[in-house]
């Protein structure tokens, strides 16, 4: 049942229009903070007294791991922009944004776990339109004895 209504919506405009506009605005989301991170410089302005401006202090102060996770949300925001590697754009993207979400939700950041729980819900929907190339992947990687 779902294959038939993702084999409808697929061909239309507005679907191909919407899923294009997701993954720009992926993109986007990730295009300020990944770059700060990438030329290792901080991420907000809050003092360590507060416990996000501690969290992110002790980030900033990791070193490579911060440049890490920088280059890792800008990676994820490109190759969603390129047509052949937006399915992995987005299967890199899922584990940066729902690590995100556990850390805004448990630090307690006012707000800002709407803002993650909608960009995690944007890329589950582009995991599901990409649903053929994956379920084809993981016929071809979990395939038990293909040759009888």
């Amino acid at each position: 049942m779902l294959a038939i209504i993702h084999d409808r919506c697929r061909p239309l405009l507005f679907f191909k229009i919407f899923t294009w506009g997701t993954r720009l605005l992926l993109f986007l989301a990730f295009l300020p903070s990944g770059y700060k991170k990438l030329a290792g410089l901080r991420f907000t302005s809050l003092g360590i007294e507060s416990p996000i401006g501690f969290f992110f202090e002790a980030l900033f102060r990791s070193g490579y791991y911060w440049n890490f996770l920088g280059l890792m949300q800008l990676t994820a925001g490109v190759l969603l922009l390129v047509p052949r590697t937006a399915t992995f754009g987005a299967l890199l993207y899922l584990p940066i944004i729902v690590n995100i979400l556990v850390i805004v939700c448990s630090m307690h950041f006012s707000g800002t776990p709407v803002i993650v729980g909608l960009m995690l819900m944007a890329v589950l929907y582009l995991l599901l339109w990409d649903w053929p190339k994956l379920n084809r992947i993981g016929t071809i990687l979990f395939e038990k004895d293909r040759n009888p």
